[in-house]
């Protein structure tokens, strides 16, 4: 209580020496510039932001796996396909060939094996009767087991020539959209190394999604099914929605600076958006709608207490309460209220800011008026000041023109 007291006395002091200044020295800066702004509400959101690239959510790049010559191409650019459609024909004459060379040789090697297997159950009933020479019955066998062999290598041969007679009708594997279309009708291919690509297909694109690289500054705030803002610049003045569907683990590091690819969800109804697109994402981080906050300015206020004994000077109406600091007074935040012809003092308690707002959990009402500036002005900023105002009447005649 003492300590309170003596607090009280002292700040006293301040404002009488203040005022003692005001009245000495204090001639060519006569008014207080006085700047309030209201509790009210608003929403305070944070965002970090990152680029990428529009793709739809599954694109499967369709191939050959025999060479040949293209026969014929049954779709174009942007053609609409459903799963198990045919695309494409090569030419089938030489794997026609090939297919009936090796059933050629698949019959061939059954009649040679039902031939062995026939002498083999003879001579099999007369090793047992002991009427042929064990070496005889060893040759019977062999050749048997000859045949049987080459009849299973004749038909995995004439399994494979029908299986590259089924390649060279290409299908669509998905329901979906042709992006791009490598080859023409009379090209040859050759599938030898690697599989050669025909076709690019995308599945539905009413469903896009983003593949955007955050910086590892901002990859921790990012978290899965936080709602996102993007634009694209074919679009400018049109916002998309999006949600966070994946984030990668594994980064990216381009010349020492490290991103991870975060999988946005895109809706593309309208099927406006297009693979390939450059996309500017927000990644709202921090959401709070519609909720009672504090001016940043307001918090942050500390009043001059020279100026503040002028302001008591120029209004003596006004009632200024001055309050007694505790030891841990710099842990509490504080604004100060300006109430019809009382200003005083008010701890809040905030949360979260835009760096424009706080978040009010405690403290005045909404609709209270706050101060957020006290400053001393000459008479002449003062005029200038008030003739600034529109709510300032106008001169007579002022707005007259004159006439030549």
């Amino acid at each position: 209580m003492k300590k309170k007291l003596v607090y009280t006395i002292i700040v006293a002091a301040v404002v009488a020496i203040g005022l003692l200044a005001f009245k000495m020295f204090g001639g060519s800066a006569t008014a207080v510039s006085l700047k309030t702004e209201k509790v009210g509400r608003a929403t305070i959101s944070n965002t970090v932001t990152a680029t990428g690239t529009i793709e739809a959510t599954q694109t499967v790049e369709v191939g050959t796996q025999v060479s040949g010559r293209i026969d014929k191409i049954y779709v174009d650019y942007n053609s609409m396909v459903k799963k198990g459609q045919l695309i494409a024909v090569l030419d089938t004459q030489s794997l026609a060939s090939a297919l009936r060379s090796a059933k050629a040789s698949l019959d061939k090697a059954k009649a040679e094996f039902n031939y062995q297997k026939s002498t083999y159950e003879r001579y099999q009933k007369l090793i047992e009767k002991k009427l042929i020479a064990q070496t005889d019955f060893d040759q019977v066998v062999y050749n048997y087991e000859s045949s049987k062999a080459s009849l299973s290598s004749a038909d995995a041969q004439y399994k494979t020539a029908k299986t590259n007679l089924d390649y060279a009708y290409i299908y669509s594997p998905i329901d979906g959209i042709v992006l791009e279309r490598d080859v023409e009708e009379g090209e040859t291919v050759a599938a030898s190394y690697s599989t050669p690509t025909l076709f690019t297909i995308a599945n539905d694109l009413t469903q896009m999604e983003i593949e955007a690289d955050v910086d590892e500054a901002d990859i921790g705030q990012v978290k899965m099914n936080q709602r996102v803002e993007f634009t694209v610049d074919a679009f400018p003045d049109k916002v998309f929605d999006g949600s966070v569907k994946e984030i990668h683990l594994n980064p990216s590091d381009d010349e020492s600076v490290v991103t991870y690819t975060v999988v946005i969800d895109a809706p593309n109804p309208d099927q406006i958006l297009m693979p390939g697109m450059t996309a500017n994402a927000s990644f709202y981080v921090t959401e709070k709608k519609d909720i009672v906050t504090v001016p940043n300015l307001a918090v942050e206020f500390n009043p001059n207490m020279q100026t503040l004994a002028q302001y008591k000077e120029i209004h003596p109406e006004m009632q200024i309460d001055i309050p007694a600091q505790s030891g841990n007074s710099t842990d509490k935040k504080v604004v100060w209220v300006k109430d019809g012809n009382k200003i005083y003092s008010q701890e809040v308690k905030v949360g979260d800011t835009d760096e424009i707002n706080y978040e009010l959990l405690s403290g005045p009402k909404e609709g209270t008026e706050l101060i957020v500036s006290m400053t001393s002005i000459s008479k002449k900023e003062a005029k200038e000041e008030a003739a600034r105002s529109p709510f300032m009447p106008t001169p007579p005649g002022g707005n007259k023109k004159t006439s030549k």
